[in-house]
């Protein structure tokens, strides 16, 4: 059992014991800190928060304890019950709240829960306001109000609309394509909120048939919820089965977002975000940012639409900030994460959905004919495994001064460009272990590439 504290909010296992575990107890703890925070940063200004939960077992119960504690603290709560990363995320500025805290555990399995907190932008918020709510929790510097200081909570399940119509305003989700394309669409939602979600949109898009697999929102997750090939078997049989122009898989919160094509096969994670960002630059372009452990194709569909690609630290938070400061157009991460600016700030399956339906009905081409365009990259992970006494920042530094003849990036462990292969080395900060990712145009020569690194990598440690 776990219990994860970082800059990006608490994660961990249900139950056991306190400060080893997300009990209840820890639940408090961390939602009286980010509350005291948010007090102290607007000098006593009435403050409002949005929260919204995905379907895991634990959902109500840690929804509870938070929005008590917030409570508790003078601050006001809007709760949205039921509801996706994303949404609480639009919701925060529609509120005009300070702040929102997302109780999901993302793609973690279904005794995993987490508090994931927000700034009044609806964005992650920093990581130096992180370390300042950290600290704050651990020496519990909490005050709470009086009784007639109470905050108050009001409940409103309007949002699941409100989200819908925020992407139908956007002017490259083209309905009436996806209409008169008469898609027949499979969709796998992992027995969480997406199953509430997403058939609303896909009826919304004018979509003519939804074929349904775990879309009750029950937290019973059939499945690894993490989107991943070998833990969508299902949906992929289900595809080819009903002859589905296309499926969709989402994580637990709706944040990531795989494709399926028309004949069972994997569209690929790396490639949900190279797809959308090439529809977007054919039709505004500009520059795209994604992360340095991201495939290298979006760097080439991005400077063959003429706009520039950029390469920021792993983290969305990383993320938004370099597409800020780029001015980028669309950005994201690797493993199906789309951030969209013209709808806001965030990981977002369903913007994700709308404009990969948009240009798939108007390409006229077939799923897997959509995908055999872009250029041909395979990602392989793989991990360096060291003793505990191993200085691993040296190792990195030998290995940055053995490659030096390549181009490298230090701005998240060591990243070596061979070519248009890279190897990427970032040290855990959990375990004894440098994680490899490494990329060529076949697995093949992937594993090749890593393997190079990892025996170098052992003859030096």
């Amino acid at each position: 059992m776990t219990l994860i504290k970082s800059i990006s909010g608490i994660r961990g296992t249900i139950g056991g014991k306190t400060g080893d575990n997300l009990t209840p107890l820890d639940a408090v703890k961390f939602a009286a800190a980010y509350g005291t925070w948010l007090k102290r940063s607007l000098n006593g200004k009435p403050c409002k928060v949005v929260i919204g939960r995905d379907a895991r077992l634990s959902g109500k119960m840690i929804s509870d304890l938070v929005s008590s504690t917030l409570i508790g603290l003078g601050i006001d709560v809007v709760d949205l019950g039921l509801s996706t990363t994303p949404t609480v995320e639009i919701a925060v500025p529609l509120e005009n709240a300070q702040g929102g805290i997302i109780l999901t555990a993302s793609h973690n399995p279904k005794q995993w829960n987490a508090l994931k907190l927000l700034n009044a932008k609806g964005e992650f918020i920093s990581g130096q306001d992180g370390q300042d709510i950290l600290q704050i929790a651990e020496s519990e510097d909490f005050s709470f109000s009086e009784v007639d200081n109470l905050g108050t909570v009001s409940y409103d399940d309007s949002y699941i609309d409100k989200h819908i119509e925020e992407i139908l305003k956007l002017d490259l989700v083209d309905v009436q394509a996806i209409q008169n394309a008469g898609f027949k669409v499979a969709i796998d939602a992992v027995n969480s909120t997406g199953g509430i979600f997403i058939p609303a949109l896909l009826k919304a898009l004018g979509v003519a048939e939804v074929i349904e697999l775990y879309c009750e929102p029950n937290g019973h997750f059939p499945h690894n919820p993490e989107p991943l090939p070998e833990n969508l078997t299902e949906i992929s049989e289900k595809v080819k089965a009903t002859k589905a122009d296309v499926g969709f898989v989402v994580d637990p919160d709706v944040d990531r977002l795989a494709i399926i094509n028309e004949d069972g096969s994997m569209f690929g994670e790396e490639y949900t975000l190279v797809a959308v960002s090439d529809y977007v630059l054919q039709n505004t372009p500009g520059n795209t940012v994604s992360n340095l452990s991201s495939t290298r194709a979006l760097r080439d569909i991005t400077e063959n639409r003429k706009g520039s690609y950029f390469a920021s630290a792993v983290g969305e938070v990383n993320v938004v900030e370099m597409m800020k400061q780029q001015n980028a157009v669309i950005g994201g991460e690797g493993n199906g994460g789309i951030i969209y600016p013209a709808s806001h700030y965030g990981r977002d399956a369903l913007v994700g959905i709308a404009l990969f339906l948009s240009s798939l009905a108007k390409s006229g081409k077939s799923c897997s004919e959509l995908r055999a365009e872009f250029p041909n990259y395979v990602i392989s992970k793989n991990k360096i495994q060291l003793t505990p006494d191993t200085d691993v920042d040296a190792l990195l530094e030998e290995l940055k001064e053995a490659y030096s003849a390549y181009e490298i990036d230090t701005r998240d462990g060591v990243k070596i460009y061979i070519g248009n292969e890279w190897v990427h080395l970032r040290k855990s900060n959990t375990e004894p272990i440098i994680r490899v990712y490494s990329e060529s145009e076949t697995l093949e020569k992937a594993n090749q590439l890593a393997q190079q690194i990892i025996d170098f990598a052992h003859k030096l440690s």
